[in-house]
């Protein structure tokens, strides 16, 4: 009541000024709401953009990857000869026992790639020897899969083992039975 009071006993002019500043005040705090809630949209949009930016660059990371993969494997392939086997390969690492034997063994078709398996015994060699044979399989320039590897010390050296392996060099198929 005091305010409707002290507002009619103003002069005209008075009264259309503090009317404009009320209506000032009101599109103000209007305009700020507005502004607001547009803010938070856009921080709430800010934010899903971050989390796919986050996955799309974990799954980019995992392209590149599984594309250096790729790239590796078909180099590897690439470098595979026809007559290359794991018994060739064993023997161009230079890793030599008392005695090496080589069974072959029935390789599996899988993914455009056929399989040269064989199981090679290899006698009396050191542990670092073993370790590196089959490190210089794994990453050597051609496709070898190890199914299997068995190491058994020496009853007669017991810091000699007897490795026998099981495992494969990857060939593509040829072009026929494609």
């Amino acid at each position: 009541m005091k305010l409707m009071e002290l507002y009619t006993s103003l002069d005209r002019q008075s009264r259309s000024r503090l009317a404009v500043a009320v209506i000032s005040l009101l599109l103000l705090a209007l305009c700020y709401s507005l502004l607001q809630e547009r803010i938070s949209r856009m921080k709430l949009r800010r934010t899903g953009r971050e989390a796919v930016v986050k996955e799309l660059l974990l799954l980019s990371h995992q392209f590149r990857v599984a594309s250096n993969d790729a790239q590796r494997l078909s180099n590897r392939l690439a470098a595979v000869r026809t007559d290359d086997s794991l018994a060739k390969l064993v023997e161009e690492t230079g890793i030599r026992g008392k005695n090496i034997q080589v069974k072959p063994v029935k390789g599996e078709e899988r993914q455009g790639m056929v399989e040269d398996a064989a199981e090679v015994r290899i006698e009396g060699i050191t542990a670092n020897e073993a370790v590196n044979l089959l490190f210089l399989l794994e990453k050597g320039t051609r496709p070898v899969v190890i199914k299997k590897a068995n190491l058994k010390t020496r009853y007669d050296d017991p810091a000699r083992l007897d490795v026998t392996l099981v495992g494969a060099v990857l060939k593509p198929l040829p072009q026929e039975t494609r």
